[in-house]
């Protein structure tokens, strides 16, 4: 692997390679979690309904889960400090567009463009944060501190995204990643040394297109579903083409030699019940979140930046509790750690799914306390129990195919909750008893997955105890990255 000096060189170096890999998933992660607080603004402001609602979340969501795998390719063949400067010009340029759209349509084309830089912009500056550190152990401490304080974002998400939006509407949230962005490229480009791998795979573009093409028309479905109609034939025609879609991309992955998505891995049990797993964990804890801030807003009256805090118990609970879940793991084993979290989760949502617009806050923190503690106990373990099921040369791939899970479930997550509580609005139901149906449907799915994660979650024969420790503590909040570039290939 060929490296400059400046990307392996001196401490000062290697502490601006922090500083500036840490920037860029900070602002990568804080847009995560900023935009749940703003979007009753955007929906009165917007004159929009859900739907509209679910296609601000899930058009980011949805290209940053399809294109993350391929991102981590192209940093690896095209150069790591390339491929993260272009991702994060990408994402600053998307957001201005996102802050300066004057409709709905223009809002979602400016998210589609932040995912495409949040694609490349993840996996390469953790890349680019391994070439800088060479040594093993120091390779682990400086990725830790790279999760830890890029986490940040995740907690301050939900305040600044209240604070912002009340104060200057939801247009401000998008525009605070522009001067953000323009010191990462400023200084990027001055201090980061360029690096690649020349025995890098090729990129699977047919796979690459297949995937994208195949969960955004099932996502289509789901989303505008509830309003066309589910026996429309635009709606079943939609779920037909995905179908189509996702059969083409199993013949053509079944078929390469280096495919996107290695079929074979899905053969080992271990592998596929965590993956499983994790779809529902993005599935519940994205589709739940994205009606937090509603809830507080349009059922009890809250004020943005009063709901804004008000959900800020799940993602600080994650933040806490996440490095602690892989030291857990590895004492206790993957299937009781992750089974106990999804078993709290699924808790959570179950209890937070009988609110009403009387009870109180004191009775209400605890529960998406309880939610976020849950997941968090769940997400990392559910990683490191996939990189123990394959070989250690494929534990990156192992390890970005479990992210990429996990925003699939995501996608579905805000789409299918959302097509729930639109239902029961549309047969006459209150919003707060969609709200309601939503929660408690999502906490019935993590309670099954927990009981077939402690039934099925069992170790592989051939791991050792223990296996990468350091891979489990990764913070389960951090979005999706191929950890493929982080490993000597």
């Amino acid at each position: 692997m060929a490296a400059s000096s400046a990307t392996v060189g001196s401490r000062s170096s290697r502490a601006v390679v922090l500083t500036v890999t840490c920037l860029g998933q900070f602002m990568v992660l804080l847009d995560n979690t900023i935009v749940g607080a703003a979007l009753p603004d955007m929906q009165h402001r917007l004159h929009t309904q859900l739907t509209g609602l679910q296609w601000i979340v899930d058009a980011y969501v949805l290209l940053v889960a399809m294109l993350l795998l391929s991102g981590g390719v192209f940093a690896d063949r095209f150069g790591r400090k390339r491929v993260y400067l272009t991702g994060a010009t990408v994402f600053t340029a998307a957001s201005l567009v996102c802050s300066l759209a004057p409709s709905l349509g223009w809002l979602v084309a400016g998210r589609v463009l932040q995912g495409i830089g949040a694609a490349a912009l993840s996996p390469a500056s953790l890349a680019l944060l391994a070439a800088a550190h060479p040594v093993p152990q120091e390779r682990i401490k400086a990725i830790g501190l790279w999760a830890g304080l890029s986490g940040i974002g995740l907690a301050a998400g939900p305040v600044a995204g209240g604070v912002l939006t009340q104060a200057f509407g939801w247009p401000a949230i998008f525009l605070v990643n522009v001067p953000v962005g323009a010191v990462l490229l400023l200084v990027g480009l001055r201090h980061l040394g360029e690096s690649r791998n020349p025995s890098a795979p090729a990129i699977d573009i047919a796979g690459t297109v297949l995937s994208v093409l195949a969960v955004g028309v099932l996502t289509y479905g789901l989303i505008e579903g509830g309003a066309r109609g589910w026996t429309s034939p635009v709606i079943l025609g939609s779920f037909a083409a995905a179908v189509v879609l996702l059969g083409a991309f199993v013949a053509v992955e079944a078929r390469r030699a280096a495919p996107i998505l290695p079929l074979r891995l899905f053969g080992q049990r271990l592998f596929t019940v965590s993956n499983a797993a994790m779809v529902v964990v993005g599935f519940a804890l994205m589709g739940s979140s994205f009606f937090f801030s509603q809830f507080f807003v349009y059922v009890q009256g809250s004020s943005l930046l009063r709901a804004g805090l008000q959900t800020l118990p799940v993602s600080l609970a994650m933040v806490i509790v996440s490095p602690y879940a892989g030291r857990l793991a590895a004492r206790y084993g993957f299937r009781v750690v992750v089974t106990t979290g999804l078993a709290l989760a699924g808790l959570g949502l179950l209890a937070l799914g009988t609110v009403h617009a009387d009870t109180g806050y004191g009775n209400v923190w605890w529960r998406l306390g309880l939610i976020g503690v849950g997941f968090a106990l769940a997400m990392s373990p559910l990683t490191g129990a996939a990189i123990q099921a394959v070989s250690p040369r494929e534990s990156g791939l192992a390890s970005g195919i479990s992210s990429t899970t996990r925003q699939i479930g995501a996608v579905l997550g805000v789409a299918l909750l959302g097509a729930i509580v639109r239902t029961r609005q549309s047969s006459g139901a209150s919003f707060e008893t969609g709200l309601n149906s939503a929660f408690l449907a999502a906490g019935a799915v993590v309670l099954v997955t927990a009981l077939s994660t402690g039934l099925w979650l069992v170790r592989s024969k051939s791991a050792e105890d223990g296996a990468a420790p350091h891979r489990c503590a990764e913070p389960a909040a951090v979005i999706p990255l191929n950890e493929e570039s982080a490993n000597s290939r």
